[in-house]
């Protein structure tokens, strides 16, 4: 067969659609699909959990109280992962508590990606004194430490899930403003930028319209990072009395309640400390994995 011969045979052959690349490259990422699952069970676990809950996670009985998991010798399969010092049962505080790690991690990431990407993308876009302003902001804010401040600010407004979400949504945003502002710098200048431009179109519509979608992936990582350092405040918080307050089953709240039995019954924080581990573990999965598949050489 001559060289234009199989030359017209290639050109005939259909090309393999971008979803069918994108499916593979996103299966053959092994880290991200174990954060996937990982992440997805949580979050199905945490969606069902008045269904999965064996028990009211509220209902507390002394009688029943610090019942040791199933697999010691003194377990009960009535309480899988055992009871806590109140009798409230374990399994069933550790599935609500997983909808107030995920409530708080992506709403604190949603709150801090609002307030960071607006002022990076302002930054970058316009420059100038405006550009100057915005990091002196942004360079302002990473020279305080975050748990710090959090530490402050819980102390004196109090620790309500509605005040922790706001108050972390305020302190996590600077990531966000460094990204946008380095990639809008980039692409401000380009060539669907100008046709937008001579096209008439306004500024907000150029910002949101064309500037935004381009800038989201890079984006996105940083808000699975940012959702996984808000669980960990929130949880360092609740361990030091200033977070999620009781009744509520917060795990860092779990592991602050069970540190008075630790060396006799460590399984009171092991459980809901490997469950926040796991969490924290698959969202950095999925943030390393994202980052991965959005780098330029893996792009084609």
């Amino acid at each position: 067969m001559s060289t234009t011969a199989m030359n017209a045979n290639q050109s005939v052959l259909p090309e393999i659609p971008m979803w069918r690349k994108t499916l593979k490259r996103v299966l053959g990422h092994h880290s991200l699909m174990l954060g996937s699952v990982l992440l997805l069970m949580i979050a199905l676990c945490a969606l069902f959990a008045p269904i999965l809950a064996p028990h009211d996670p509220y209902a507390q009985d002394i009688s029943q109280r610090m019942i040791p998991p199933v697999w010691h010798a003194k377990g009960s399969w009535e309480h899988i992962l055992g009871t806590d010092k109140l009798g409230r049962d374990y399994l069933s505080r550790l599935l609500y508590g997983a909808r107030i790690s995920l409530i708080i991690g992506i709403a604190a990431a949603f709150i801090s990606g609002l307030i960071g990407t607006t002022l990076g993308i302002i930054a970058g876009y316009f420059g100038g004194k405006t550009d100057s302003v915005i990091s002196y902001l942004i360079t302002t804010r990473l020279s305080m430490p975050v748990i710090l401040v959090a530490l402050a600010m819980a102390s004196l407004v109090g620790g309500s899930l509605p005040i922790i979400i706001t108050l972390l949504g305020v302190l996590l945003w600077d990531r966000f403003a460094v990204v946008a502002r380095a990639t809008t710098q980039q692409l401000r200048e380009s060539e669907f930028i100008a046709s937008a431009k001579v096209l008439g179109a306004s500024t907000p519509y150029i910002l949101l319209h064309e500037l935004l979608p381009n800038i989201l992936s890079p984006l996105i990582v940083v808000a699975t990072l940012e959702m996984a350092h808000a669980i960990l405040l929130e949880a360092t918080l609740s361990f030091l009395g200033l977070g999620v307050q009781p009744p509520l089953p917060s795990w860092g709240l779990m592991v602050a309640e069970g540190k008075a039995y630790m060396f006799f019954q460590p399984w009171v924080i092991a459980i809901p400390g490997i469950a926040l581990m796991v969490l924290v573990m698959a969202i950095n999965l999925v943030g390393d994995g994202l980052r991965d598949l959005n780098a330029p050489q893996n792009r084609s």
